[in-house]
């Protein structure tokens, strides 16, 4: 049998979440879990975007602007940025899928 996935539990606008978290990215996933939080209170408290799920996809549409508004430069490679985003993408499609059927 499998060994189950780990999972991490994680609050974005006081709503919780678990999401698959492999041994050594617990770190990186908090920092990206804030950031996320802090950008969604961000427009939420601007009060000009109604729904959690507008506010989601303009908080996306936001970050996606300022990653690729950055110099490509030094070593990074943004293929495998383009990877990671993907893989945490299906990760939370995942989780949240499951938290639908919950409500």
């Amino acid at each position: 049998m499998a060994d189950a996935p780990k999972t991490l539990d994680v609050s974005i606008l006081g709503r919780g979440y678990k999401v698959a978290c492999e041994d050594g990215e617990r770190e990186a996933l908090l920092q990206a879990v804030a950031y996320v939080d802090g950008k969604m209170a961000e427009i939420k408290n601007a009060g000009k975007v109604a729904g959690n799920e507008r506010i989601a996809v303009m908080v996306a549409l936001n970050i996606a602007h300022e990653l690729l508004s950055t110099k490509i430069g030094g070593g990074f490679d943004l293929g495998q940025a383009k990877r990671r985003i993907a893989s945490i993408e299906a990760k939370l499609d995942e989780v949240i899928a499951g938290q639908d059927k919950l409500f």
